[in-house]
């Protein structure tokens, strides 16, 4: 797997991920996108601000329907990928900060919007209610986008990954993986002033090949490349001959469920 050689840095939850999670993070369906847009009646003003922005991926498809895009996030390697995408793809009203949702303040200024991926589930939940509060504009709204997870098997060949995984992992030290429960965010929202809530949930397939599953592997805050060490050839060589034995196409279908919260004030 011809990877380039991304900094391993370990001091934050993402760090050291950020090449892949460029890469081999998957977007989302525009089918989201156009509906969001149209019940939110996006038409080019108004700002727009995504927290926990990773890479992007809502940040730049969102930003031709703001006046002005702000992704935040606190990997700096995250930041510096998604500005060269920003670059790649000639958007020119977006801008990249420095920062956890501990420091939204009001010096950001106004928003007609906020978007969270698979972020909110990192945050202090009331703390960041409370403090989106007090910067989204009147009108403005709260949105919450949560999609399946490649490392939550739901397929055999998932599971296949997840058990070499667990074998070459076995010796290692690793934290409880986060939870993310869309039905503790609905709970979480009905307690905050945004309680006013339509839910919209998509199903579809996501195609994967050996390299993309791999790639998305080290995208994750579970820091794989780093646990591996001089491993790291064995495992890719162990989980493509693992994936090939179930199917030899090298392609591998996901079933994908994206559940969408939008939330305004009640």
């Amino acid at each position: 797997m011809n990877t380039s050689d991304p900094d391993d840095g370990t001091n934050g939850l993402f760090a050291g991920t950020a090449w892949h999670y460029a890469r081999y993070r998957p977007g989302y369906p525009q089918a989201f996108f156009d509906d969001l847009v149209e019940h939110l009646r996006l038409d080019g003003t108004g700002r727009l601000l995504d927290l926990g922005c990773g890479a992007g991926q809502l940040t730049l498809p969102l930003a031709a329907h703001v006046a002005e895009a702000v992704g935040l996030d606190p990997e700096s390697e995250m930041l510096s990928e998604a500005a060269r995408l920003t670059r790649d793809l000639g958007v020119t009203n977006v801008t990249w900060l420095q920062g956890s949702s501990a420091q939204v303040q009001a010096d950001l200024g106004h928003f007609r919007l906020v978007t969270m991926g698979r972020s909110f589930h990192w945050m202090d939940h009331e703390q960041i209610l409370a403090a989106l509060d007090e910067i989204i504009n009147g009108g403005g709204s709260v949105v919450i986008a949560n999609d399946s997870c490649l490392v939550r098997p739901t397929t055999p060949w998932q599971q296949a990954i997840a058990e070499v995984q667990t074998r070459f992992l076995q010796n290692a030290h690793i934290g409880r993986p986060s939870t993310d429960n869309p039905r503790t965010h609905k709970t979480v929202l009905v307690k905050s002033a945004f309680r006013q809530m339509v839910r919209r949930v998509y199903e579809f397939e996501r195609a994967w090949t050996v390299e993309q599953a791999i790639g998305y592997l080290y995208s994750t805050s579970l820091p794989l490349r780093r646990l591996l060490g001089d491993r790291r050839t064995a495992f890719e060589d162990e989980v493509t001959e693992t994936l090939l034995t179930i199917d030899p196409s090298g392609r591998f279908i996901e079933p994908v469920t994206l559940e969408v919260l939008i939330a305004t004030r009640g």
